[in-house]
This record gives structure tokens, C-alpha cells and sequence, in this order.
């Protein structure tokens, strides 16, 4: 796993949200999403985000993403030498893979790059890659259904890099598989981050797997969303299935569960 905490040359992080809030309003009332939630993101660092169903954990993906506007506070993206364009620079992944089923994987994986305009032969060269870096080599001409939910996903994950997006921002994309792929899967994040060397938002109801994934987990508490903390997690660099057995595991879990109320 690689080094962390990669600020700009100037000293500036690549995503700042401070007091950011949140309203959705209808004719007779509102509902306040989120109540304030204020974090740095360093760019390369993949960041967990773990809370209860329902506390504003899409909410927040989906402000990131320029999808739906914020209603107090500053939400910031790229650096003052390095601007953002939430329009090219951002990749989703859901939890469904949401590929089009008459079109084979590499077709699918092309799609932004199509949507973008992007050159056409450079692009089905960088599908080739992405689907050998997420494993799926030898499955380019292949259906969706041919395709299990895992590799369906895996290649839902190459389709958000296809445009070299600068921001991922995955929400709860391993939640419909089986224990068994999640925990594959897991690993596969975990290697396909350190190769393309991205900066990840990961939305999960699952503490161990935000304890796993991030170098740093947000608590997100029961709507309206606050930030019940920002935790960094120290754990050993090469990250497998045995860091779970690790004391230090073991403690960012139950503190986590503490902050959430669960113990």
C-alpha cells in the first residue's frame, strides 16, 4: 500500500468539505439530510465512509459529485493549480453494476469514453488495459450474462476509470454479492487503488470492511448527518485477509461500533 497523505504543492488538500449541509424540501416541509460534515481528503487516499441506513452517506457521494447542490458550508474539489471538472475528473461505481446488456464488456467499459468524446482508438487501448488490471482479460467480447456478479462489478470498476477520472466515488458497490466475492473483491479494490493510484470515496454499512479498505474511515451518525469522527487507520501497508486478526483491527472496530452506538 502506498504513502498517504499526498497534498498539492501547495499545501492545499484535494477535496475540502466544511460544515457542509444538506435540505431536501417539498412543498409542505424539509428533511435535513445532512447537518454538517466537514473533512479533508489528501489526493491517492481511499476513505471509507460508514453509518446507518438511511444518514446521508449517498447524499454526500451525490453532492461530491455535483449531482445535487449543498445548501450551507464549502465543498471543494482539486487544488487552486489543479482544477476540477466534475463533468470529466469523477467515476461512479453503484452497487448494482448497471451494465447495458446488449453491449459486450469492453462496449461497456467504453461508454464514458464515447459519452466524452474521447479518441476512439486510444480509448478501446486503455479498456484492453483496464480489463487486464481488474482481472477480466479474455472476457472483452463477453455479454454481461455470461459475466458472475463479481465480475460484472470488476468491470462496472474499469468502466470508472475508462476516462482517467481523478475522483472515484464508489456507494456500497460490493453490498449485493456474497460474503465470500465481498471479500475478493475487497482485495481487488485494495490492488486496483495502489495500481491506478486514484482517490477514493467508499460508501459501506460495513465496519469491518471501511476499517479494511481506508487509510482514513468517516463515522457518519443517524440523520441529519454529522460527522461523529475522522478516524486515520494505521495498519500494516500490504493489507490481506489476515490484517483482520491484527489487535489494531480489532480496536478501530469497536470504536467504531462505540461511535455508532452498537456495542
Amino acid at each position: 500500500m502506498r504513502a498517504l497523505n499526498s497534498l498539492s504543492p501547495n499545501g492545499e488538500s484535494f477535496i475540502s468539505l466544511k460544515n457542509v449541509r444538506k435540505v431536501y424540501r417539498t412543498r409542505t416541509e424539509e428533511f435535513e439530510a445532512i447537518q454538517s460534515i466537514s473533512i479533508e481528503v489528501a489526493a491517492g487516499e481511499l476513505v471509507s465512509i460508514v453509518g446507518p441506513s438511511g444518514c446521508g452517506k449517498s447524499t454526500l457521494l451525490k453532492v461530491l459529485a455535483g449531482l445535487h447542490p449543498h445548501d450551507g458550508g464549502e465543498v471543494r474539489i482539486g487544488s487552486t493549480n489543479d482544477p476540477f471538472d466534475p463533468a470529466r475528473d469523477i467515476g461512479m461505481v453503484f452497487q448494482q453494476p448497471l451494465l447495458l446488456k446488449w453491449r459486450r464488456i469492453r462496449e461497456n467499459v467504453l461508454l464514458p469514453a464515447e459519452i466524452l468524446g474521447l479518441p476512439r482508438k486510444a480509448s478501446r487501448e486503455r479498456a484492453n488495459d483496464l480489463l487486464q488490471m481488474v482481472g477480466l482479460g479474455g472476457f472483452e467480447e463477453s455479454y454481461p450474462y455470461e459475466l458472475s456478479g463479481g465480475m460484472q462489478q470488476r468491470a462496472a470498476i474499469a468502466r470508472a476509470l475508462i476516462h482517467d477520472p481523478k475522483l472515484i466515488l464508489m456507494d456500497e458497490p460490493f453490498g449485493a454479492l456474497d460474503a465470500l466475492t465481498r471479500e475478493r473483491m475487497n482485495l481487488e479494490l485494495l490492488r486496483i487503488w495502489v495500481e491506478s493510484k486514484k482517490t477514493i470515496l467508499f460508501v459501506t454499512h460495513g465496519i469491518q470492511e471501511a476499517v479494511f479498505l481506508g487509510s482514513h474511515v468517516a463515522v457518519m451518525t443517524a440523520g441529519p448527518a454529522r460527522l461523529a469522527e475522522y478516524i486515520e487507520i494505521h495498519l500494516p501497508e500490504t493489507r490481506n485477509l489476515d490484517v483482520k486478526t491484527h489487535e489494531d483491527f480489532g480496536s478501530y472496530t469497536r470504536r467504531i461500533y462505540a461511535l455508532l452506538d452498537l456495542r
